[in-house]
This record gives C-alpha cells, structure tokens and sequence, in this order.
C-alpha cells in the first residue's frame, strides 16, 4: 500500500517538475546588419546578457548580414519573418526600412538611422505609431556641424569633395540634399566623389585630385566603414583633410570625426528588446535621438598635413589622437 502510494505521488509530481522547468519562454531575435558584423552586436549580445537573456536558454539570435549590399536586405528581411522572429533589430535606416517593407506586425527595434519621421519610419519621435521604434539622428544639424568644424581648421577652405555611396536611396539621397544646403548657407562649393563599396576609392579619391578639392567630407555610409584605414591612407596619399562621421575613421588615420556616440545604443536597444518582449507596443516607445556627441581629432594626421589645429577647438575634442 505504501509502495503504491509512492508510486502514485511520483506519478502526480513529475509532470509538475516537467512543466516548472518548461515555463521560461525561448524568444527568436532577428539581427539584421547592412554592414558587415562588428563591436555593435558584441555589445548588443552583452547587454541583452546584463537584462537576464541568454543565447541557447531563453533567446536564440538569428542574425543576417548583407555585408554592404544593399539589394541584399529585403531578401534577408524576409528571412528572417519566414523564421518567426518575436522582434527584429537593425543596425541601419536602409535595414529597418526593409525589414519594415517585410513585416507590419513583427516589432522592430532600430540601433540607428537617418531622420525616422522624414524617412516614413514614424508618424513623430514621440508616438512612432507603427511596428518601428529605436534612435534616430538628424543629418541636417550635423551636415551643418561638420562643414563648421572643418572650416575651423582650414578657414579658407571653398571646395569640398563629399565622399559618399550615391543616390543608392532615400536616405543617402536625403543626405546628399541635406549637405548641399549647408554647405550653400557657408559658401562652399560641393564635389561628389562616390564609392558604392571599397574598391571603389581609389578611384574617388583619384576624383578628388583631378577636381582639386581642398578637403573630403565623407557622409554616413556603412558600406565604405570597413575600408577606414584604405580612406585614410588615400587621403595622406593625396594630402586631403577629412572630416568623417565614426571615430573609427581618424582612429586609423584620417583627421577628424564628428558623430553621435553611438557606444550606448546597443545597451538603450537592448532595453527596447527588454520592454517589447514583456508586452511594450514598439508604436508606444518614443523613439529618442542622441544627446551626446563625438569629436575626435587626429593630431599625428595634422601635422603630416601641414596643419594646425586650433587650441580652442583641441579644448572640445573628446578625445585628440597623439
């Protein structure tokens, strides 16, 4: 009788164990890059690990990379829709537009891109309304601003080449436009020099010696990240200073970079993840622009220019490069 006992309790309690350790959910994340893979996804994965998710228990990432090509994405877009994904993360404005073209219902979580609202991605910052939410900067303000620190260093500068992908979209359509008129309000004349990928520049900077320009202002295009360090090489090879928008740039060589610092974002949209897979509406999540700013210099490039770099503005570099 107590044998049967025991076997009847065991009986009873075990399905309850089997359904207790059953009870964390697994969430399927899509990772979608138009640039090749890098520092932002490790951060990312690190801090989606800081708010309890890890890989192989309760989230898997699917991730997918169109490595700079830009035809790629709404192929890899609907990938990861056909896999089920609970959420998509994208780490560019043209990533989330596609994933945006592939899904109206899967919640969309943005590292970065150009101005959301003008690009169709939000009805405003505050109440995106869609399935998009994320960060988002506006290129007018920092056209402006980049033009103006460049000039602080080459006060005489009137012909500048924008280094740039072309009129591939929307968004780099948006910021070629933006660019010309402030560079119109300054009274410098615009070049175009474009590298759709990174065997293309050397042939752009060739451009810029033939047209003479004084100075190369690259705009934001993930597909030329990868070749920094070739950037940097052409521009002391033809002796142009450059204002580019990444730190990665006058890391490895060029003179200058001034953009938002994006080292938080893969923490701030891991917090977005965090909210939407407990219930959050992506379209209720204002979507927030960057409040802190980068400006790094390259002191060993300016002198191997010929240049200097006025004190004053030396005394608002985050950080000058010896």
């Amino acid at each position: 009788m107590r044998f049967a006992l025991v076997v009847i309790l065991l009986f009873l309690t075990s399905p309850l164990d089997a359904q207790g350790q059953q009870v964390e959910k697994v969430y399927k994340i899509g990772y979608l890059s138009f640039a090749p893979l890098g520092q932002r996804l490790d951060s990312f994965r690190r801090a989606l690990r800081d708010l309890g998710y890890l890989e192989g228990r309760n989230i898997v990432l699917e991730i997918r990379t169109a490595e700079g090509k830009l035809d790629q994405l709404p192929q890899l877009a609907g990938d990861l829709v056909r896999h089920k994904v609970d959420l998509i993360v994208t780490d560019t404005g043209s990533a989330a537009l596609a994933a945006r073209n592939a899904t109206q219902t899967v919640p969309i979580v943005m590292l970065s891109s150009g101005d959301a609202v003008r690009q169709g991605q939000a009805g405003s910052l505050a109440r995106p309304g869609g399935n998009v939410t994320g960060f988002t900067v506006s290129s007018a303000e920092i056209s402006r601003k980049r033009l103006s620190l460049l000039r602080e260093v080459l006060p005489q500068v009137s012909y500048v080449g924008v280094l740039w992908c072309g009129n591939l979209n929307s968004f780099t359509g948006q910021e070629w436009a933006e660019t010309k008129a402030a560079a119109d309000a300054l009274g410098v004349r615009l070049a175009s020099l474009e590298a759709r990928s990174r065997s293309d520049l050397p042939g752009a900077f060739a451009s810029a010696s033939r047209q003479r320009v004084e100075a190369v202002l690259g705009l934001d295009c993930p597909a030329l990240a990868p070749g920094a360090a070739l950037i940097a090489e052409l521009s002391l090879k033809h002796r142009l200073p450059g204002m580019f928008p990444f730190p990665e740039y006058p890391r490895t060589g060029s003179l200058m970079s001034y953009g938002a610092n994006n080292d938080e974002t893969p923490q701030r949209a891991a917090t977005y993840v965090d909210k939407i897979l407990k219930g959050a509406k992506p379209g209720e999540l204002p979507i927030e622009q960057p409040t802190k700013f980068q400006l790094v210099i390259n002191l060993k490039t300016a002198k191997a220019l010929g240049l200097t770099v006025p004190q004053s503005l030396l005394l608002r570099a985050d950080q000058a490069i010896e």
